[in-house]
């Protein structure tokens, strides 16, 4: 991890959600998440540090309650740990640049290519629209 911010640092630019996702490991409530109904294509971002994450090309709708991918946008972005809170075993997913916490790996998703679902809170994330392709 390359982007360290400081907790100090971070107070100060993010929401207390965000901070609570970010760096505490708190889970947004289930559909309350504003990129989760998010259609519009473009990349999404670590909220803390900036790096992208995710494409919107490998978003899709799991029913979860909060935004999911099938995959990464490259692989080196995150870090993927385990994860025994809660009384189970998952996979938390990290930002690789700053760290912070982003959601969790699941391998429940049978319609998508990789059978895999990212479940990101929105907290964790910002999101960079793509300018319109010109014809």
């Amino acid at each position: 991890m390359d982007n360290q911010i400081s907790d100090d640092q971070l107070r100060k630019k993010l929401t207390p959600q965000q901070f609570a996702v970010l760096r505490q490991k708190d889970t947004e409530p289930q559909f309350s998440g504003p990129l989760l109904h998010n259609h519009d294509t473009g990349m999404y971002s670590c909220g803390a540090c900036g790096t992208q994450l995710f494409s919107s090309e490998h978003k899709f709708d799991s029913g979860s309650g909060w935004p999911s991918f099938y995959q990464a946008a490259q692989d080196k972005k995150i870090v993927l740990q385990t994860d025994s809170s809660a009384g189970m075993a998952r996979t938390e997913v990290l930002c690789a640049s700053c760290g912070s916490h982003l959601g969790h790996l699941f391998d429940d998703a049978p319609q998508t290519p990789t059978g895999q679902r990212y479940c990101i809170n929105s907290a964790a994330l910002t999101f960079h629209k793509s300018a319109p392709k010109k014809v």
